[in-house]
């Protein structure tokens, strides 16, 4: 009789632990635990995205804008993503050359979160009406048009001024959660 009591105590023990087990991983004793594959956030679209421009702190010498950084915020109540290099016109649709710097990475924007690219453009020299370097005439337009892979385009004006540059051409970041200068 000892031996059996033993024994009942043994699989009441067994069966405790394995309710517990159960209660907390959700988990029925006998049955196979799925894998869970995480699925990632889709792009942010266009309309959860708000979009502001300022000349950047660190710019080269000239006048115009030399460089500026663009942030988006996400407006949403959902996480996205966004990756990559920006296209970037003129106002009127005139493309710049956009020549990518850095390494583009996948870029996780929580509701409220901010990200940022900065363009670097060919500078315009001189005073008043100023001169490209090239020979080419300066461009300085009102609003740029930025747009990000799967995320659509934003046109946005600098809160300091107009975008101004020579050739058509930036150099630009990719998108990223550390704010450039």
């Amino acid at each position: 009789m000892r031996h059996s009591n033993g024994i009942r105590r043994a699989a009441l023990a067994t069966t405790a632990v394995m309710a517990v087990a159960a209660a907390v991983t959700g988990i029925l004793p006998g049955t196979a635990m799925a894998a869970s594959a995480s699925t990632p956030p889709p792009a942010c679209p266009a309309s959860t995205l708000q979009v502001s421009a300022w000349q950047a702190a660190h710019r080269p010498v000239g006048t115009g804008t030399g460089a500026a950084v663009v942030q988006f915020t996400n407006v949403s109540q959902k996480t996205c993503v966004l990756k990559g290099y920006p296209t970037v016109a003129g106002a009127g649709n005139t493309p710049l050359k956009v020549t990518p710097t850095g390494t583009a990475a996948t870029v996780t924007v929580r509701p409220q979160g901010k990200a940022w690219v900065k363009l670097t453009f060919v500078q315009v020299q001189g005073e008043g009406d100023g001169y490209c370097v090239s020979g080419n005439t300066p461009a300085a337009y009102p609003t740029m048009v930025i747009g990000l892979p799967h995320s659509g385009e934003h046109k946005v004006a600098l809160k300091d001024g107009w975008w101004a540059q020579c050739d058509n051409k930036v150099t630009a970041t990719p998108v990223s959660t550390v704010e450039p200068s």
